[in-house]
């Protein structure tokens, strides 16, 4: 399959970035992060979640940030979700798109959400009402798509038993979550072939972590196989608080870079995007583990007089 001309590529840092944060980042700096990230041309944001707050305190805010953000038909904000209650209040909030989110494992389910596969698949029922009856589009998103921490592999009939439910509930797209970077070329390409056959009718994206450091090799193989949609966290932030040994997802900045070399359009600004960068890492008071933010574009050229000539 050719790899597609333009992918779209989905900004996860103000909600899968902050929520394992030890600490509660000020409203105010949420907002700037994402109209920053707005300003330079993110199609789609996923702003936050409505969660218990008792659960995820970080994003207890994110009512108030959606208030707060420059509201443009150019960039989707969509939030997280975990049941009915949460999406009444999305629904109330008024934004762009829902998303649900469980696990393919058991035991990560149970972990994350506290409910058996089928549970949770019984609850997106009314979700997918709920949404509905407001006009809102609803994405369903796969976690521990690509192997679990607990059990391992995941057999690829356990995608497709979970997509074929989203599907007949009326969801607009499939995302397949790499929850702890377990994720290998050769898997990513099974579950996406299984589930371009089992379920043609959804968009597929992946959101890929880089725990083991081949996140963006992971997503050359996605591109090989003709998926146009993907996550990342600016700075390389995030990881899932239920899980272990989880670290950040892919960066932002490395993936728009990197598909600017392969001549495939984002349409995101790679310099604002590092400004955005930069300005989180201030926020956070820790270098981020993102690597274009540091060195910047290779083609971004020094002067002679700011280095130092080797001597002896």
């Amino acid at each position: 399959m050719l790899r597609p001309k333009k992918v779209e590529i989905t900004e996860v840092g103000p909600r899968d970035g902050l929520q394992a944060e030890p600490y509660f980042v000020p409203t105010k700096e949420k907002i700037a992060m994402i109209n920053s990230l707005i300003g330079a041309g993110v199609p789609r944001i996923e702003f936050s979640s409505f969660v218990s707050p008792r659960a995820v305190p970080q994003l207890a805010d994110v009512t108030d940030v959606l208030a707060g953000l420059n509201r443009t038909t150019h960039t989707i904000l969509a939030a997280l979700v975990p049941n009915a209650r949460g999406a009444i209040r999305a629904c109330e909030a008024g934004v762009d798109e829902i998303i649900v989110f469980m696990s393919a494992s058991e035991s990560h389910n149970l972990k994350n959400v506290n409910r058996t596969v089928d549970e949770s698949l019984a609850g997106f029922d009314d979700v997918a009402k709920i949404a509905g009856d407001a006009g809102i589009p609803v994405h369903g998103v796969i976690a521990t798509a690509l192997g679990c921490p607990f059990e391992g592999d995941v057999p690829v009939e356990k995608l497709s038993y979970i997509a074929k439910h989203y599907r007949e509930l009326g969801f607009t797209g499939l995302g397949l979550g790499d929850t702890t970077g377990m994720a290998t070329p050769p898997v990513v390409q099974k579950a996406v072939r299984h589930l371009q056959d089992a379920v043609p009718e959804l968009p597929l994206g992946l959101h890929f972590h880089n725990t083991r450091g081949i996140g963006l090799v992971n997503v050359m193989v996605g591109l090989d196989e003709g998926i146009e949609n993907y996550d990342a966290s600016f700075g390389g932030m995030g990881g899932c608080p239920f899980a272990p040994k989880a670290t950040g997802n892919i960066c932002t900045e490395d993936l728009v870079y990197m598909m600017n070399e392969l001549e495939i359009e984002t349409g995101i600004n790679l310099d604002k995007l590092i400004g955005v960068a930069k300005d989180v890492e201030r926020v956070m008071g820790r270098e981020l583990p993102g690597q274009v933010m540091k060195a910047g574009p290779r083609l971004q050229l020094h002067s002679m007089a700011d280095v130092a000539t080797a001597s002896g």
